[in-house]
C-alpha cells in the first residue's frame, strides 16, 4: 500500500518495445533501493502505430504485436493486476535479452507456464474480441501523458512523461542517481524535456 513517504510509479508496457524493457529493468533496480511502489499497465504498439505511414514490413510487425498484448489483457482480466508484471517480464526476457520474438506461440506458451497461468490463455492471442480492452488500456496510457506519445511511458506520482530512454540499464548507485535526478526534474513546474542524440546500441543484461 502506498503512503505519503513512498513514490508511486506507473509504467505502461508492450512486450515488443526494447526501450520499455530497459526502463522497466531500471525501475526494478530502483524499486529495491528506494521507497517506490511500482504499478504495471498495458499499452499497445499496434494501436499506437495503426494509422501511421510505414514500410510494409513494419506494418506486419505491428500486426503481430497484438498477440502478446491480448494475452496480457486476458490474463489481467481473469487473474488480476498482480499477474501483469511477472507475465510481462517472462515475455520481455525472452524477447529482448534472449533475442526471441514475443508474439510466437512458443514464447507465449513458455511465459504462461513460467508464471503458473493456464496454457489456454495462449488462445487469447488470436481473440480479436479483446481488442476493445486493449484499446482501452492504451487510451489510459495516453491519458496518463496527456496526448499521444510513444513508449516507454511512465508516470511519477501522477505526472506522466515519455522516457527515460536508456540503451544500457544503470545498476546500483548509478540507478539511484538516475532516479533521484529524474524525481527532481519531474517536480520542477514547467520542465518538459531533456534529450540528446542516440550514439549507442541497446545492451541487454
Amino acid at each position: 500500500m502506498a503512503d505519503s513517504q513512498r513514490t508511486v510509479v506507473d509504467i505502461y508496457v508492450d512486450p515488443g518495445c526494447p526501450y520499455a524493457w530497459q526502463t522497466s529493468r531500471w525501475l526494478r533496480e530502483v524499486e529495491a533501493l528506494r521507497p517506490v511502489d511500482l504499478r504495471w499497465h498495458v499499452m499497445s504498439l499496434a494501436v499506437l502505430n495503426e494509422d501511421k505511414e510505414m514500410p510494409e514490413e513494419w506494418r506486419d510487425l505491428f500486426a503481430r504485436a497484438w498477440r502478446p498484448v491480448r494475452v496480457l489483457v486476458a490474463a489481467q482480466q481473469q487473474h488480476g493486476d498482480d499477474v501483469l508484471a511477472p507475465l510481462y517480464e517472462a515475455m520481455g526476457r525472452r524477447n529482448h535479452p534472449e533475442g526471441r520474438t514475443a508474439d510466437t506461440d512458443e514464447v507465449i506458451a513458455e511465459s504462461l507456464a513460467e508464471v503458473g497461468l493456464p496454457a489456454e490463455l495462449a488462445e487469447a492471442g488470436a481473440d480479436t474480441s479483446l481488442d476493445d480492452a486493449v484499446r482501452a488500456a492504451h487510451a489510459e496510457a495516453m491519458a496518463a501523458y496527456g496526448e499521444e506519445m510513444g513508449t516507454p511511458l511512465i508516470a511519477i506520482d501522477g505526472v506522466g512523461f515519455f522516457g527515460p530512454i536508456i540503451s544500457k540499464v544503470p545498476r546500483g548507485d548509478l540507478a539511484v542517481q538516475a532516479w533521484d535526478a529524474t524525481l527532481a526534474l519531474v517536480k520542477i513546474p514547467g520542465f518538459y524535456e531533456l534529450k540528446r542524440r542516440r550514439t549507442e546500441d541497446l545492451v541487454f543484461d
